[in-house]
């Protein structure tokens, strides 16, 4: 007897409403089993709750108040994917995820909860891999080239707004054009640098220049992101993100584990990293239209993080991306407390929902509360109860079934992770890390000849570009300390954030480059951001040299 044959029979003991909610989930072909049918505070084994494996790539959305078991549930569905020769990708930013390469361990509340959800619970652990960002934490080093992370990922971590943005890709546009790769954050110095020289400042006339006062802020974040020690995750080796795809030699797939522990504190860059991982795997898969299963599945962890202070031109990429990378087969899931985290644009594109509890201690609160249960379809439940009331491990689901269209909503009792749910040992972890295949690729930075090294030759040339990058800096301090007098003298009038001359400076870089021949080239090519070159994607992000 077939799951769904077994699943109809058995549903038909059930309650009326139960029944209904049940038959919706129902699956002919392979799906993930999420856990059993919570009905008027009983938990109904023979009501199953699943994903049909083939509506993955349509995306998801895992949210929940903090402790309510957002991770177990991330872990839950990463265990079956593997089992079901699904790459996954999952970014650890507490460091408790590790766990899923160790079989569980048995217990009392374990089997309870096996036993309520009708689960056969068996131990096991899963394939891993484990990177950590520039290599800071344990794993296998994750790097990034300056040049491939692009103008727009870039000004994401380094805070630059709107227009600064686009004089950073006037500045990746050059660099493209001439041959100076833009490897490590010291390459990107030297290229500002160089540009706002006495030898270099002609380069750029032909499009309106770069004014000395923004390359100073554009020095200035470069260079307070590197005393951060944000330097090691730019360079080479770069990650090739194929290796996220992999099986293991078992059959079942690889889980890509990106250690986010040692770097929690800066959460813009390893969100916009995430970021960088997606883009840089669209420009490399092929077109596969609906698959059976996805190639990948990718968990964005704290995704409010992405979205925080993001620009028009940000928030445009990832809700294409994300719209796109579908046909490629992959799947993104966004972690994160509340659906309000996520922009309408994108939220709209997510048809699998894990809902987890949700407080309402605060007008906020019950404000976000509101707002979550609107954007589920109707349903018997009341849902603004049925939320602020569930259990640790308890979930309001509904996801597409196998024609596509949304499933009933179900509130589930969520089955229990076959894995050990908390973190790695860390000497096991280490000895995991060192044991891999791709260790001794990825490992050891290298430093070859790249922008710097071309426009540094010499010592007269150093000299020049440490004189250039000063008078960069000091050009932008005079403009701050203008934009503060002007603020005083006219209580802000007309000023928002950098004024005065500055301001005035990058308003007409804008006009002059945006009426340039070069521009209306560059725009009619790409349609996107300005001095992206031709061969720039989404976000600017830089097809590698293969």
């Amino acid at each position: 007897m077939s799951d769904s044959e077994s699943t109809a029979e058995n549903a038909a003991v059930l309650p009326e409403p139960a029944r209904e909610i049940a038959a919706g989930y129902a699956v002919s072909g392979a799906a993930l089993d999420l856990g059993a049918l919570l009905w008027d505070g009983t938990c109904l084994p023979d009501a199953q709750i699943r994903i049909p494996l083939a509506m993955l790539n349509r995306h998801g959305i895992v949210a929940g108040a903090t402790g309510t078991g957002k991770t177990k549930t991330l872990q839950l569905i990463a265990e079956q994917l593997s089992a079901n020769g699904v790459p996954v990708f999952l970014a650890d930013i507490k460091g408790d995820v590790s766990g899923i390469a160790a079989p569980g361990t048995p217990g009392d509340r374990v089997t309870e909860r096996a036993g309520q959800v009708g689960q056969e619970w068996q131990a096991e652990g899963f394939p891993c891999e484990f990177y950590a960002l520039g290599g800071i934490g344990p794993g296998i080093p994750l790097r990034a080239t300056v040049t491939s992370f692009g103008p727009v990922l870039l000004s994401k971590v380094l805070e630059l707004n709107q227009t600064q943005e686009q004089s950073l890709g006037l500045i990746f546009h050059y660099a493209d054009s001439k041959g100076l790769e833009l490897v490590d954050l010291k390459d990107l110095r030297a290229v500002v640098a160089f540009l706002v020289s006495d030898t270099g400042r002609a380069e750029l006339k032909g499009i309106g220049g770069l004014s000395t006062a923004t390359a100073g802020v554009i020095l200035r974040s470069v260079t307070a992101f590197e005393q951060q020690g944000a330097g090691d995750f730019f360079g080479e080796p770069e990650f090739e993100t194929a290796e996220l795809l992999r099986q293991a030699p078992d059959g079942r797939a690889l889980v890509s584990v990106l250690e986010l522990a040692a770097v929690q504190d800066k959460p813009q860059l390893f969100s916009t990293f995430l970021m960088w991982l997606l883009a840089d795997l669209f420009h490399d898969l092929p077109e596969v239209g609906d698959l059976d299963r996805p190639k990948l599945v990718f968990f964005f962890d704290e995704a409010h993080l992405l979205f925080d202070g993001a620009s028009k031109a940000f928030l445009e990429s990832i809700t294409r991306t994300v719209r796109l990378i579908r046909s490629k087969g992959v799947g993104i899931f966004f972690v994160t407390q509340t659906p309000r985290d996520v922009p309408a644009e994108v939220l709209a594109q997510l048809g699998n929902r894990v809902q987890h509890a949700l407080r309402a201690f605060t007008p906020d609160d019950a404000k976000a509360l509101r707002s979550t249960v609107k954007t589920f379809p109707n349903s018997p439940y009341d849902l603004e109860e049925l939320l602020t009331r569930l259990g640790i491990g308890e979930a309001v689901v509904t996801v597409l079934s196998e024609n596509g269209a949304p499933t009933p909503v179900a509130a589930t009792r969520l089955r229990a992770p076959r894995s050990l749910m908390g973190p790695w040992p860390a000497a096991e972890l280490d000895a995991a890390v060192k044991g891999s295949s791709l260790y001794g690729s990825y490992a050891q930075a290298v430093d070859r000849e790249s922008a710097y090294e071309k426009l540094s030759a010499g010592q007269e040339s150093e000299r020049r570009a440490a004189e250039a990058e000063a008078a960069a800096a000091k050009a932008a301090e005079a403009a701050d300390r203008a934009a503060v007098e002007e603020a005083v003298r006219g209580g802000g009038r007309g000023t928002r954030g950098r004024g005065g001359k500055a301001a005035e400076e990058d308003a007409s870089l804008v006009e002059q480059v945006v009426g340039s021949g070069m521009f209306r080239s560059l725009a009619r090519s790409v349609g996107t951001q300005l001095g992206r070159e031709i061969s720039r994607s989404l976000f600017g992000t830089a097809r590698r040299r293969r």
